[in-house]
């Protein structure tokens, strides 16, 4: 790849999430050809532009201005310009700043181009073991505790694990929040730090994680990604099927509310039945 090669573009690059040497080639070609970097933290971008000798002009785009810069860049496409786009660490988009000014780029007719590299969930993943391979990416749940009990809540039937970011000033009551409203026989991967010197990754029934991450101070410190597995096998119907059942049940007799459950579900009209006959007794 050379300069002449890289086409007028807004380009979303990923950038390490600790060490310095986890950027792509590609990377850094892309970042030496553009007119412009538009980044979550100026003086933060400087740090690893610095470290890789790329002396292009920088402009914010965070959380606060994100509407305002991405028209800039909008106009800035508009002159032919070729902007890489970054976020303090990891993809843009994901859990940072960046998926509104990708959308306004793409609504105004401005290609744009990914380029894959670091990614702090997938970091995670790739050393839980989770033999399934099935999960949800929630990122950052809600700072107040109603809200966040609330949206647990909402995730406990979803077969899959759920996976989460967490800041170390929060990570404490989240895990305890997780653990109150979720299956005790649950695993969690508590992964701290991922790629820098202190990085700690572990797998410990999700019941032993408060107590886990108490024993010692420094386990609280730094950037989280949580695992938490799927909830264990169920005995008898999954709780979709449970919650159409129910609904029938109230407005239907429960010889038809099975019948009709079981051609909504596809489950065996029989064990629909009997689990009727007990709902209603």
């Amino acid at each position: 790849m050379n300069e002449n090669s890289i086409a007028p573009a807004l380009y979303v690059v990923a950038t390490p999430i600790g060490n310095l040497g986890d950027i792509t080639l590609r990377a850094l070609e892309v970042l030496r050809a553009a007119d412009g970097i538009a980044c979550e933290d100026t003086r933060h971008a400087r740090h690893l532009l610095d470290h890789h000798g790329i002396r292009v002009p920088t402009l914010a785009l965070h959380q606060h201005n994100e509407n305002e810069a991405a028209a800039k860049l909008v106009r800035l496409l508009g002159e032919g310009k070729r902007i890489a786009l970054i976020s303090d660490a990891g993809t843009p988009g994901i859990s940072d700043p960046g998926a509104k000014a990708v959308a306004a780029v793409r609504a105004a007719g401005f290609p744009v181009i990914p380029l894959p590299g670091a990614n702090a969930a997938a970091t995670a993943l790739s050393a839980a073991g989770l033999e399934d391979g099935r999960f949800l990416f929630v990122g950052f749940l809600p700072a107040k505790v109603g809200a966040r009990g609330t949206a647990i809540e909402h995730l406990a039937g979803i077969e899959a694990a759920l996976v989460f970011y967490e800041a170390p000033h929060r990570v404490l009551e989240t895990i305890a929040d997780l653990a109150a409203r979720l299956e005790p026989e649950r695993e969690i991967v508590i992964a701290r730090e991922l790629t820098k010197l202190f990085e700690q990754i572990v797998r410990l029934p999700l019941a032993e994680a408060v107590a886990w991450l108490e024993a010692d101070p420094d386990r609280q410190r730094g950037e989280f990604v949580l695992i938490v597995w799927p909830p264990p096998p169920r005995q008898g119907l999954d709780r979709e099927t449970e919650r159409v059942l129910g609904l029938l049940l109230a407005e239907l007799p429960v010889k038809q509310a099975a019948q009709l459950a079981a051609a909504i579900t596809g489950q065996a009209k029989n064990a629909l039945y009997a689990r009727a006959l007990e709902l209603k007794t």
